[in-house]
This record gives structure tokens, C-alpha cells and sequence, in this order.
């Protein structure tokens, strides 16, 4: 990689590629985007410009231009923070201490307040709760026997309970929080919905961290509103920060739905896979990783980086105050690291896979994403041995104009 980022006045400069639009269209299912899949034959490095925000910024889909570029400090996500830089989402308001916008040595400080809630320990703790909390739902939906829509059954209430276990939300409480959170990444109801959908959200995280922060019973919980409380009260954080830190966090359960319903998706329209994980349950942690690695989470690209200096990446200058977005969707399907990149092979080392990301902005929640992915296919296939679609499968209807994809709903029998 050394080679590809040298000095660039040992290269001759390359003709700047075109810049493609690229809006946001339907998809189908998990069908790998289309535009994306043109951009990775275009280029290690192409132009795009997103349906809002100003002007165009670089793409880079190679794997390994993906991990140098996330790795990189001459890439800043803060600088892109106070931009207009082109973009998927239509509100673009960052918080102030937000940890997705942050760059060392303040993303670790902002992390570090809440690493204790998303420590393996902390998993293995977490566990038979979550076992528990998911048996429930699926006692419930046994009960009540077939049709029935897994999404709505277990795949959404299942993660919305774990995050917010995690995060220390009242049982009462969490509907809201959902409510508000499926709102904001969604890109269907516009700028004004999202905004208040933030509005709500930040506002009641505000409160629970104020209340914490003035109470001296939670020194010893772990749940991560209270240890935002006590960064607070101890002058590790700013009250601002806390709250920055703390809404991604909570958004970020809406992933695990969507990925799990892709996952269950997939399963169930290919019968291979899913006898392959029924006859030999030690295939299941490879084969989670495989189709980690393999479904599409999300529509287009996450969040903007802004180029600090000028750089040379494979004879292109990416000149200092340039905007530079990464795909993990398409690193993931690089054929150099992964053979035959469309094919689900649950024999394949994907260990490798960049869904969680890469760099500082690894997600914090990864550890429970997997756990939580772990605990809804062992239990679902031992619970429901016959489990199948209750519908043909261009029947199961799909998020669209939304940033994070997965089915609305998922109609089964058994």
C-alpha cells in the first residue's frame, strides 16, 4: 500500500474521471446496488455526487484503498462535519461531540466513556438476559401459531429490547425510542421528519444522562446512559458530548432488525443454506460471518471523510479538501480477498469482512451485534423446525428510500 500512496510529484497526474450521479433508487431485496456494482468496474477510484448536499466527493471500493483510507488520519471525519459535502441523507445537522464525527485524540476519549458497557465480559453477562428476553418472544409467537410476520414478532422487538437494555431504557420507554430512531434513517419523510425525530430523541437522552449525572446510586451500573452520567459528574465529558455519543448508539440497534431480516431472507429463499445450517450447527458462526459479509445493510455510502493533505492513490491526486467516501459494501466484495464475491460460501474465511467498518470508527456494538445474530438463528431454527415463507418470496416487501435496508416485514409458517 506504501507504493500506491507515494510521494506525487514521482507520478504523472491521471484525467479526473466523471462524476456520477447517483440517486436513490428502489432495490430489490438484497440485490447488490447496481450503481455501486458499476462505480467498483469504473475504478479503485470514482467521482459520485448523492441526491443532497454540495458539490461531488471520491468513492473508493477496493478493499484495500477502503482499510488505508478508514485508517488513515490525513482523512478527517470532522472536517467533513462542518460541510455541505454531497450526501444520502436529506438533514444534515452533526452534534457537537458527536463520536462519528470525531478524530483522534477526541474520538477515544469520547469512546472510552462507554467502552465498559461493550466489553466481551459485558456480552457474556448480557447473554442469558438476552436469551431470555428472545425466548419469551418466541414462546409468544409459538402460542399463537402460524401465519405470523417474523419481523414484527421477533426481529424487531428482540434487538430494540437488547439496545436498550444496554443502554439502561425503561421497558416503558422504548417504543418511543424506536419510534424516533426508525424515523431518522429512514430518507422517506424528509428533512423536517428527521429533524424531529432528533429532536425527540436527543432531547428525552438529554434528560435520562442530566438524571444519572445528578444521582450517586449508579456508580457501579454499567448500562451506558449511566456511565455518560458519570463521565458528566466527574468532568471526563461534556453534558452535550454524553448526548452525542449516546443517540448513535441507541440508532444503531435498528441495524441488527434489518440485518438479521436480510439474513432470515436469504435462508429461507435458498434452502441449501438453511439445511446446511440445520445439519451441521457448527457451520453457524463461519456462515454467520459469511452472510455479514454478503448482505447489502445499507443503501449507497455511510459518512463523508474530508482529505487533510493531499494524497496519491493509484496515480490519483486526491487533492487536501477533497470529500472521500469508502464502501464496505463493495471492499466486501472485492474479488482479491474474496473469490467469487457474489456467491454465499459458507466454507469461506470472511472473517476479513469490513461490515462493521474499519479503523477508530470500528461500530462500538459489534460484539453484541453478533451475539444477538447468534442467538436468533440458533433459536428460531431449534424452535421452529418447519420454518419457511408464508408468502412467495418477490412478495416480502422491502425498505425503500431508506439508509439502512431490510424487509418491512417477513411472512412466515412452520
Amino acid at each position: 500500500m506504501a507504493e500506491e500512496t507515494s510521494t506525487l510529484a514521482e507520478r504523472p497526474e491521471r484525467p479526473l474521471p466523471p462524476v456520477r450521479d447517483w440517486p436513490a433508487g428502489e432495490l430489490n431485496a438484497t440485490e447488490f446496488e447496481p450503481v455501486l456494482a458499476e462505480l467498483m468496474r469504473e475504478g479503485p477510484l470514482t467521482r459520485i455526487r448523492l441526491p443532497y448536499g454540495e458539490g461531488w466527493a471520491w468513492l473508493a471500493t477496493r478493499y484495500d484503498d477502503v482499510k488505508m483510507i478508514t485508517n488513515d488520519p490525513r482523512f478527517s471525519r470532522r472536517e467533513a462535519s462542518v460541510r455541505q459535502v454531497t450526501r444520502l441523507a436529506p438533514h444534515f445537522a452533526p452534534r457537537p461531540g458527536a463520536l462519528a464525527w470525531a478524530d483522534q485524540p477526541d474520538h477515544n476519549r469520547l469512546r472510552n466513556a462507554v467502552s465498559a458497557a461493550y466489553t466481551v465480559s459485558a456480552v457474556k453477562r448480557l447473554r442469558p438476559r438476552a436469551q431470555e428476553m428472545l425466548d419469551a418472544l418466541v414462546d409468544g409467537l409459538v402460542a399463537d401459531g402460524p401465519p405470523a410476520d417474523l419481523v414484527e414478532r421477533v426481529l424487531e422487538p428482540f434487538p430494540i429490547n437488547v439496545v436498550c437494555e444496554v443502554m439502561g431504557v425503561p421497558a416503558v420507554e422504548r417504543q418511543k425510542l424506536h419510534d424516533w430512531t426508525r424515523e431518522i434513517i429512514s430518507t422517506a419523510g424528509g428533512a423536517e421528519a428527521s429533524e424531529e425525530a432528533k429532536k425527540g430523541l436527543f432531547g428525552w437522552i438529554g434528560e435520562a444522562v442530566r438524571e444519572r449525572r445528578d444521582s450517586e446510586s449508579d456508580g457501579d451500573s454499567e448500562d451506558v446512559l449511566s456511565l455518560l452520567g458519570g463521565a458528566v459528574r466527574r468532568g471526563e465529558l461534556g453534558l452535550e458530548e454524553a448526548i452525542s455519543v449516546a443517540g448513535p448508539l441507541q440508532i444503531g440497534g435498528e441495524a441488527v432488525t434489518n440485518n438479521s431480516g436480510q439474513m432470515f431472507y436469504l435462508l429461507l429463499t435458498r434452502p441449501e443454506l438453511l439445511q446446511r445450517f440445520r445439519d451441521d450447527p457448527a457451520s453457524r458462526p463461519a456462515g454467520i460471518e459469511e452472510l455479514l459479509r454478503h448482505i447489502p445493510h445499507r443503501a449507497a455510502v455511510g459518512l463523508p471523510r474530508i482529505a487533510t493533505q493531499d494524497v496519491d492513490i493509484h496515480g490519483t491526486r486526491v487533492s487536501a479538501g477533497d470529500a472521500v467516501y469508502v464502501s464496505y459494501l463493495a471492499a466486501n466484495r472485492d474479488p482479491d480477498v474474496f473469490p467469487d464475491p457474489d456467491r454465499i460460501d459458507f466454507d469461506r474465511d470472511a472473517g476479513a469482512h469490513v461490515s462493521f467498518g474499519n479503523g477508530p470508527h470500528f461500530c462500538t456494538g459489534a460484539v453484541f451485534s453478533r451475539m444477538q445474530i447468534e442467538l436468533l438463528i440458533d433459536t428460531l431454527l431449534k424452535r421452529l423446525p418447519g420454518l419457511r415463507l408464508a408468502v412467495p418470496a418477490d412478495q416480502v416487501p422491502f425498505r425503500q428510500r431508506t439508509m439502512i435496508r431490510g424487509p418491512v416485514a417477513l411472512p412466515v409458517t412452520w
